[in-house]
């Protein structure tokens, strides 16, 4: 594969295509309407609302792991509001680059502006 790419570019014969359609492949990312959502992806969806609602007041920490900006409404802004709204709960970030929280959740917030690996190694 090295061999086929060359000043950053790869070969379109190395791009993925569909068995079924034969289009290129692209990631399942939640940017229009092809986001796969099965049964699995619902019912994991039903056992993580199911935990928030029954930890919602209680001591939590809301850990961020590497979240960028791309869906934001997905993990970032659920966890800042669920963390504004528990005085007890606490918002952990580790991201390089894009460590941040709003100032309402500051003082209940953990921002490691650093490379995961960095700071996973240094706790062991």
């Amino acid at each position: 594969m090295i061999e086929q790419q060359k000043d950053m570019k790869v070969t379109t014969e190395l791009i993925p295509h569909c068995p079924v359609c034969g289009k290129p492949v692209s990631m399942n990312l939640r940017c229009d309407d092809t986001f796969v959502q099965d049964n699995g992806w619902y019912e994991a969806n039903q056992r993580y609302s199911d935990f928030v609602r029954r930890h919602e007041k209680l001591h939590i920490l809301y850990l961020e792991l590497g979240v960028g900006a791309n869906t934001p409404v997905i993990i970032k802004f659920p966890f800042w509001r669920a963390t504004a709204q528990n005085e007890k709960a606490v918002y952990a970030c580790i991201n390089f680059g894009e460590a941040s929280c709003p100032k309402e959740i500051e003082k209940q917030s953990i921002c490691i502006d650093e490379d995961i690996k960095k700071v996973l190694s240094a706790l062991v």
